[in-house]
């Protein structure tokens, strides 16, 4: 298994589609065996999944994506987790022991925006990230600054 993370100064990066980096992880038996940083030499939203396809990636964890990206991952069989902030290396080994909090209909409708100074896309929008299978009551939903919606109903 190949696990991709969206990747910025040890952090989740909160924007696949202008991620710079990815730290990739090699997993067998359940173990990381190897990291690596790559470059992605400017490669954007529709060409990182060929990027990552080229890489061997079949597991990407992220913060906020798009839909068109979403699609092409799917399309190129790259399972998504996103919705994901805090360290890269903690996301997978949460990811790794079956703890991993994230947002499985994480969405970001936006393609124009500055910094990311409030954690970016995907992140706290729904009162807090939500595991796979969990309930979120939405307490204090919404859009952040970026306009990026969090969970599934959540908009």
């Amino acid at each position: 298994m190949k696990i991709a993370v969206t990747y910025e100064n040890g952090e989740v990066f909160q924007h696949f589609g202008h991620t710079e980096q990815f730290k990739i992880y090699e997993v067998k038996d359940g173990q990381i065996q190897k990291e690596e940083i790559v470059n992605t030499n400017g490669s954007g939203h529709g060409a990182l999944s060929g990027f990552l396809t080229g890489h061997g990636v079949d597991t990407l964890l992220c913060g906020g994506i798009g839909g068109g990206a979403r699609e092409a991952l799917d399309a190129a069989g790259i399972r998504l987790y996103g919705g994901i902030s805090g360290k890269a290396d903690d996301a997978v080994k949460a990811f790794l022991d079956g703890t991993l909090a994230y947002q499985p209909d994480v969405q970001c409708s936006h393609h124009e925006h500055g910094g990311h100074d409030d954690g970016g896309c995907g992140h706290g929008n729904c009162g807090g990230s939500s595991g796979q299978g969990q309930e979120n009551d939405h307490a204090g939903c919404g859009e952040d600054k970026h306009g990026c919606a969090g969970n599934g109903g959540c908009q």
